[in-house]
């Protein structure tokens, strides 16, 4: 009988050790997530890519607590797209799970890229993308509405940019709305 006691009191032990190590060692994870939450948008991402390093260096670490690491990752796509860092945004969201919804994030980082491109030719590949990236997300998560709009206005905007080309860039989602009979062509300027 004492030795069960010594070793469910053994084991005990190294679990709230355990326990201990790993709040220590997640603590970058806590204070990014406090960050996002205040608007310290670069302490978040500093504190994200300290948490996201800690995991990729321990990948049974990463595999036994994935909803944290998707958590970190996550919100670094978000914070990262709330500072218009559209490049980096594109660029974790290719190393990312697909829990993170990378295709949403990429997507709308290439629109983004799209809404404010003056040379015709690049802003239709830039919606292009955002369109291909969309059409994925939607395949991941076809019961979110939101995604699904969000594909349907690009796949419609990118079809009406490729009519007119030369559409600049302040006045793309004009191109979605239908003419009126009778009123009068909005001047263009630019």
């Amino acid at each position: 009988m004492k030795a069960l006691g010594s070793t469910l009191v053994v084991i005990l032990l190294a679990a709230g050790l355990t326990l201990i190590g790993y709040a220590r060692w997640s603590a970058s994870l806590r204070e990014a997530d406090a960050a996002l939450d205040e608007g310290r948008l670069e302490q978040a991402i500093a504190g994200y890519q300290t948490a996201e390093g800690r995991y990729d260096a321990v990948p049974a670490v990463k595999q036994l607590v994935a909803r944290e690491y998707n958590r970190a990752v996550g919100n670094h796509l978000l914070a990262l797209y709330r500072l218009k860092r559209y490049d980096e945004v594109i660029d974790l969201a290719q190393k990312a799970p697909a829990e993170t919804s990378p295709h949403f994030w990429s997507a709308c980082a290439f629109f983004q890229k799209a809404s404010v491109e003056e040379k015709p030719e690049a802003r239709l590949g830039w919606l292009s993308r955002a369109e291909e990236e969309f059409r994925k997300a939607v395949e991941e998560a076809p019961e979110d509405w939101d995604t699904k709009f969000d594909y349907e206005l690009t796949t419609r905007l990118s079809a009406e940019l490729r009519k007119q080309p030369n559409t600049p860039p302040k006045q793309l989602m004009q191109l979605l709305r239908p003419p009126t009979p009778g009123a009068k062509t909005p001047r263009r300027t630019g």
